[in-house]
């Protein structure tokens, strides 16, 4: 990657900010964390505007890099532009939160729906006290390396064992995208487990039936079988 002139690195964060400082476009960003692409129409029912205003926050949010249009058909649809877009918008959830009382810690308390709280999707990965508990796990077991979060490597036990369970991790390694990585989540204040091996692992789950999602919406919800077959991967015992 080319190195940036510092002038025009704070220009171009500028104009980022500039993008998401609109409530209207910071509700259609938030409502993409589930890693599905939605229609302007759609969106536009999000951010409780009318159609044309949502073009324009969209072809805001487009040029500023956090969205991605996609043409299937004679549908165009939006998502978000990357795996580092919803780790942003995660991290700033967090700034967000209501901070410690002055002048001592106050006790967490999160205002996350409690269904949410326990497992969701985070873009394309799992998120939530199950998600937590999954990258908790991956490292007690010492299957993950590399606890500064910036970069995890799986360790040959772990590729070996997540390999025996039908997780391709040679797949997740010709990704063009992060490996793996720590991904701040926004209910728990934790990190989960994010990058190409986060995004194999909740499809591990999917195809295992430990969990299934949604029709509409983030949450992920644990099955039996989760609680029969890996309960430690979900902090069940």
């Amino acid at each position: 990657m080319p190195d940036l002139n510092p002038a025009d690195a704070d220009t171009r964060l500028a104009r980022i900010a500039a993008a998401m400082a609109e409530p209207a476009r910071t509700r259609m960003l938030c409502c993409l964390l589930d890693g599905r692409a939605r229609t302007a129409t759609e969106l536009a029912a999000v951010a409780e505007v009318a159609a044309s205003t949502a073009s324009a926050h969209l072809a805001r949010l487009c040029d500023a890099g956090l969205l991605q249009a996609m043409a299937q058909g004679r549908h165009r649809y939006f998502r978000l532009a990357g795996e580092a877009v919803a780790r942003m918008l995660e991290n700033l959830l967090v700034l967000a939160g209501t901070p410690p009382e002055a002048g001592h810690a106050r006790s967490f308390r999160p205002g996350t729906p409690s269904r949410l709280r326990a497992a969701r999707t985070c873009y394309d990965h799992m998120a939530g006290s199950a998600g937590v508990a999954w990258h908790d796990h991956l490292h007690a077991r010492q299957w993950l390396t590399g606890l500064d979060g910036d970069h995890y490597e799986l360790t040959n036990t772990g590729a070996r064992e997540l390999g025996r369970l039908g997780l391709d991790v040679d797949a997740a390694r010709r990704s063009r995208r992060r490996f793996a990585c720590a991904c701040l989540d926004w209910s728990e204040r934790r990190p989960h487990l994010g990058g190409a091996l986060g995004a194999a692992c909740l499809q591990l789950a999917l195809r295992r039936g430990w969990v299934q999602q949604a029709l509409d919406g983030r949450a992920l919800t644990l099955t039996p079988a989760a609680r029969r077959d890996a309960p430690q991967f979900f902090g069940l015992v």
